[in-house]
């Protein structure tokens, strides 16, 4: 079954008590082969998916600015950093919970998890039946590598310059850490790359979205949320965070 898409409806066709999922991306350089919107594509093709699965729930507009400081030395990322991400994200579910039932972020950008952390602790004090969930996947690198450039091979293909690809520092990202947060992207990368893009395929790319989209729906189905708002996966441990 098709999944229903908020912005081609009208409004007599929206019913109240709704499940909606609202993808959340960010608008950020991922290195010199993919598309700025990486993330946004990412989260949105999980949410239609997702709601492909699960009968009488709604797509929302994706969130298409994150918070991507760390990226913010290369020419063409846009953020609005972790406050204003917050503010969004608070008043978009405020609003959507006048006729909504449940609503649930689907996140594609490692940079926002604090924003939505944050945002969803609050909402969910005030009672709004929320929770937010990522895209990541366990064992994938870190940023623009082999895993977004897969995935990006299936979705868009069109979009992404593999001549132009190039290998950026391999490192895990927990040794990485302290130098992204301290000085950003750049001062370990000067390409954007974290990981290597080198033997990306389409169908890894399928591969990883189906278990993105298996991920989602377990939780979803599950409904078991933390105090921050995270959706638990009762199937697998803690997913990996791309930056």
């Amino acid at each position: 079954m098709a999944a229903h898409v908020l912005a081609d409806a009208v409004w007599p066709a929206v019913p109240s008590g709704a499940l909606v999922l609202v993808p959340v991306g960010s608008t950020e350089q991922h290195g010199p082969h993919l598309p700025l919107d990486t993330d946004t594509v990412v989260a949105r093709a999980v949410v239609q998916r997702t709601a492909d699965a699960l009968p009488g729930s709604w797509v929302a507009p994706p969130i298409t600015y994150g918070a991507s400081g760390e990226h913010a030395h290369f020419p063409g990322t846009v953020s609005i950093g972790h406050e204003a991400l917050c503010a969004v994200v608070v008043e978009l579910t405020r609003s959507l919970s006048l006729w909504a039932g449940r609503v649930v972020f689907v996140n594609g950008h490692g940079g926002n998890t604090a924003a939505l952390d944050t945002a969803l602790g609050l909402l969910r004090a005030e009672g709004h039946d929320i929770a937010w969930t990522g895209c990541g996947t366990p064992g994938g690198d870190a940023h623009a590598g082999r895993t977004e450039t897969s995935l990006m091979l299936h979705l868009d293909p069109e979009r992404v310059r593999l001549d132009a690809a190039v290998a950026g520092d391999t490192r895990p990202v927990a040794d990485l850490l302290p130098d992204l947060v301290a000085h950003g992207v750049r001062a370990v990368s000067p390409t954007g790359v974290l990981g290597d893009p080198a033997g990306a395929c389409a169908e890894e790319g399928r591969r990883t979205m189906d278990a993105m989209v298996s991920a989602a729906i377990r939780r979803i189905g599950g409904w078991t949320v933390d105090d921050r708002g995270r959706l638990a996966d009762p199937a697998r441990r803690p997913e990996a965070v791309r930056p």
